[in-house]
């Protein structure tokens, strides 16, 4: 069996204290899994992925990277850990060029190598093409993918994904899923919250389904795509 990467027990988190949107949450994410977190609004989902990020505070529970429990931590910190993370919105500099957002990327690791532009110019093409462009010039699709490309510059081995196709045309979704099944593929791990539910069932191996902040449902994504109570 292979070991957790991300393990979360217990975990009770929210923006004030007393006041938890998160009660009780566990987790597990194992090397080159994608495991999809799914719910209604306000389930806690993208309360989750913050809280395993470090930036916003822990009120009970624990967090275990690698079997080491994520304690204190700051998030630039968990960066030179292995762990990246694109958030659903502000996820770009919108008055930075495209090769200044990706610079960005790298502001925390202790690595500034050519290589590793040269690693994310040959997977996202158009992001070369329009390398000088202003990022706020880019379509939705194009900014996600030079969100992911960001995060992906710093080598990480777990990827915190929080609902890529936000806004997105449906094309732009499917080719989206398309560079995020390639990253997975190359190794990386990675945590998904997205609103599709069915889609996001589909392309996971594992789901969790959260409700009010607990857990719901755990299983696997063809399991809970097929289950009664999850529809």
């Amino acid at each position: 069996m292979t070991e957790p990467i991300i393990e979360v027990n217990g975990l009770a988190s929210g923006y004030v204290k007393g006041l938890n949107i998160l009660q009780g949450v566990d987790l597990v994410l194992k090397e080159k899994e994608v495991v999809s977190i799914i719910g209604p609004n306000g389930a806690g989902k993208s309360t989750l992925l913050k809280a395993i990020m470090g930036l916003i505070p822990i009120f009970g529970g624990k967090i275990f990277f690698n079997g080491k429990e994520l304690r204190d931590i700051k998030s630039h910190e968990l960066i030179q850990k292995g762990i990246a993370y694109v958030p659903q919105v502000a996820n770009v500099f919108p008055s930075l060029t495209i090769e200044e957002n990706l610079e960005m990327g790298l502001w925390s690791t202790k690595d500034k190598q050519a290589q590793f532009f040269e690693e994310i110019y040959s997977m996202f093409g158009i992001l070369f093409q329009k390398r000088k462009e202003r990022a706020g010039n880019l379509s939705g699709g194009q900014r996600q993918l030079l969100a992911l490309g960001r995060a992906l510059i710093s080598k990480p081995h777990v990827l915190l994904l929080d609902e890529p196709s936000a806004g997105l045309s449906p094309k732009a979704i499917g080719e989206v899923f398309e560079y995020i099944e390639s990253i997975n593929q190359k190794g990386v791990s990675i945590l998904l919250v997205e609103q599709n539910a069915k889609r996001a069932l589909r392309f996971c191996n594992r789901g969790y389904v959260l409700d009010q902040g607990r857990n719901a449902y755990t299983g696997l994504g063809k399991d809970l795509l097929n289950d009664d109570k999850v529809i």
